[in-house]
């Protein structure tokens, strides 16, 4: 499901979340940047208001799958080129996108985005680990007293207010499990260990790719190696932040994609 500001002459920001997420934690960066862009939300296919069709047998949950419901969406809303600002998960089926349809793009965000090598024990350890987790998500998290912030622990250096913290956690519970599961296989496998190096090097759309300091879930330095496979790829890596900078230190990450947004050097 998508949202937008009314359309005017304003260019359009398109913004994808990441894994077990939804747009709404886009919410406040769009509407920082809503004097200068329409800005589109839309959660991805099981994700978030983006439920999936009651015969969902035979769905995919490749990154390219996704990039091509970004597509079909832009299709039909008739938009011919955006903007991008993508998060984890949503800047790897974003980097898809800017590969497949790079004439559609006018610059790109990835945020906390990066190539890691393949191992397959500690592959197949995480697998086994985050099949569990994405299996048992029982409703009553939502009772116990700060558990939003527990939950959102390991993904941030500063603490978000616990409402934020909360809506991530009731994002993760109502994920639909095909999706989430599959997702997880998918971004975290031996195939996208293979194949995004060549999609990062294959980069034509001029990209900014932001990187938290001290991100444990995608750490800066998969972020440096893939910047530096494309000219076209600018690495920038915010201090005291970890997986969400958008939200730890938003003044300062507005302050730099606005100079990337406008053609400044930084």
């Amino acid at each position: 499901m998508a949202t937008s500001q009314p359309l005017d002459d304003k260019p359009v920001m398109v913004f994808i979340h990441g894994w077990g997420g939804s747009a709404r934690y886009w919410q406040s960066t769009a509407e920082a940047l809503s004097d200068q862009f329409n800005c589109l939300l839309y959660d991805l296919r099981g994700f978030g208001r983006s439920r999936l069709p009651s015969e969902s047998v035979g769905l995919l949950y490749e990154m390219e799958d996704y990039a091509e419901d970004l597509a079909i969406l832009l299709e039909m809303l008739a938009l011919k080129r955006v903007y991008i600002n993508a998060h984890s998960l949503g800047a790897s089926v974003a980097t898809m996108f800017l590969n497949r349809y790079p004439d559609q793009v006018e610059r790109a965000i990835l945020t906390c985005s990066g190539i890691f090598e393949y191992e397959e024990k500690s592959f197949a350890a995480f697998h086994k680990f985050g099949g569990y987790v994405v299996k048992y998500r029982p409703r009553w998290f939502l009772r116990i007293p700060f558990a939003g912030a527990l939950f959102m622990a390991r993904f941030l250096h500063r603490p978000l207010p616990d409402t934020i913290s909360r809506a991530f956690l009731e994002d993760f519970i109502i994920a639909d499990y095909d999706a989430a599961l599959g997702t997880m296989l998918t971004s975290v496998s031996k195939y996208a260990a293979e194949v995004m190096p060549s999609e990062f090097a294959q980069l034509t759309v001029p990209t900014l790719l932001v990187a938290g300091e001290y991100d444990q879930i995608i750490p800066s330095v998969l972020g440096q190696r893939a910047a530096a496979l494309s000219e076209k790829v600018e690495y920038w890596e915010i201090p005291d932040t970890a997986h969400f900078p958008m939200l730890e230190a938003p003044d300062v990450y507005l302050q730099g994609v606005r100079q990337f947004l406008n053609g400044d050097s930084r």
